[in-house]
């Protein structure tokens, strides 16, 4: 049965990041983060260790995890969640305040909202600072990541093909020069979308050419060998962290066969445009395409409610032989909108997490979940109040 606990937001600012600062400058976080200054919390947790490229393996004991479903390009959205998960400043500085956590999104920024590209530069960003305090940041690549290297646009939103041609402006006034640009890209949208919408009236009926440009940039970015799909050539579809695993759709039993290490490098090949040649296929089907597909799969997260007992008990023997077949006691998901919130089945064998948080989607408000010593709860706010979190506990 799962427990309910109400945990208000406390405010403080890390010393390592800045010097004291005013009350106008205070950062919130929970308190059921990982107080990064807590040295002697910090003393007894082992270093966190990455094994594959893109990264499928990861070794992180007593590491607190946090995991983030789908963003859909909502960058507003995106920020309250890692706020709330403890990981990021609610200043606008954007630093990361989450110490040795290890932060996990699990996929679908892009297509429907705006700001797709700031928040992969959010991420990216965060990863960096995580990194330099013990912590860590990953992500995983979902439906709509895959979609959107094979050129398909179909729900792609009119801004964000806009912020497709802002960034490379943007990089171009950065003389291409990539990291600087993509990182930086976070701290700078807003102001380049201002003045995008106040310049709107130039294009009057010409929003023709518009859409065209629009194309053209994001074909630019995300075709396969594109800077935008080399960087998320860095992801994998499938990452297990100690015994815990996390795709977007979900992993059955001949994903774990094909193998995940495999599928990740055929995936990131792919996306870098190095599949010509015969060692790796052209569009990695096992994982990219087909409703069985590691990104596509929505097996997992159906509503049990609508379903006879023999499919119910159908589907948990796919999972259980699927998580001993990776060595894994849990698997966490996003791709299908839970209109319940965070939600587990199968004795929280399997985490459903996607909760349509987007303005694009659900427009609902944000979760997260947290794994601590193999213990699992949802975090979400409770009602309108920015500064109150509500602590779900399913153990």
């Amino acid at each position: 049965m799962a427990a309910s606990v109400s945990v208000r937001l406390s405010c403080w600012l890390p010393v390592h990041h800045q010097p004291a600062c005013s009350n106008s400058q205070l950062c919130c976080t929970s308190t059921i983060s990982s107080t990064p200054h807590n040295t002697s919390a910090a003393s007894i947790r082992s270093p966190i260790v990455v094994n594959g490229n893109p990264p499928t393996f990861v070794s992180a004991p007593r590491h607190r995890i946090v995991a983030v479903g789908d963003l859909h390009g909502d960058l507003d959205k995106a920020r309250n969640a890692l706020e709330m998960a403890g990981v990021l400043s609610c200043d606008g500085s954007d630093l990361w305040v989450g110490g040795e956590t290890v932060l996990i999104q699990i996929g679908d920024i892009l297509d429907r909202g705006d700001d797709e590209i700031a928040i992969l530069s959010l991420l990216k960003s965060l990863d960096i600072q995580a990194k330099a305090n013990g912590g860590a940041v990953f992500q995983v690549n979902g439906n709509h990541e895959t979609m959107n290297v094979e050129g398909d646009f179909r729900y792609v939103d009119s801004g964000a093909f806009d912020e497709c041609v802002d960034f490379l402006e943007y990089l171009e006034y950065c003389n291409h020069n990539w990291e600087e640009a993509f990182g930086g890209w976070v701290g700078v949208s807003k102001r380049w979308k201002k003045q995008r919408q106040a310049s709107q009236n130039y294009w009057g009926p010409l929003n023709l050419v518009k859409r065209q440009k629009g194309v053209i940039a994001r074909s630019i970015l995300l075709r396969p060998g594109g800077p935008l799909a080399s960087e998320l050539a860095r992801h994998p579809v499938v990452l297990k962290v100690d015994d815990w695993v996390f795709c977007h759709g979900g992993l059955l039993p001949h994903h774990v066969a094909y193998g995940i290490e495999r599928m990740n490098r055929e995936v990131s090949h792919w996306m870098r445009g190095l599949s010509e040649s015969d060692d790796y296929p052209q569009i990695p089907f096992i994982a990219t395409r087909g409703y069985d597909s590691v990104v596509w799969s929505r097996l997992y997260s159906r509503d049990m409610s609508d379903l006879e007992d023999y499919q119910i008990v159908q589907i948990q023997s796919i999972l259980e032989e699927t998580l001993q077949a990776v060595g894994a006691k849990a698997m966490v998901v996003g791709h299908t909108p839970q209109t319940t919130g965070v939600n587990c089945e199968f004795n929280c064998t399997i985490w459903r997490i996607d909760v349509g948080m987007s303005s694009g989607v659900l427009d609902s408000r944000p979760e997260v979940l947290e794994i601590r010593e193999d213990k699992a709860r949802a975090i979400r706010s409770k009602g309108e109040k920015r500064g109150m979190l509500q602590v779900v506990d399913y153990t």
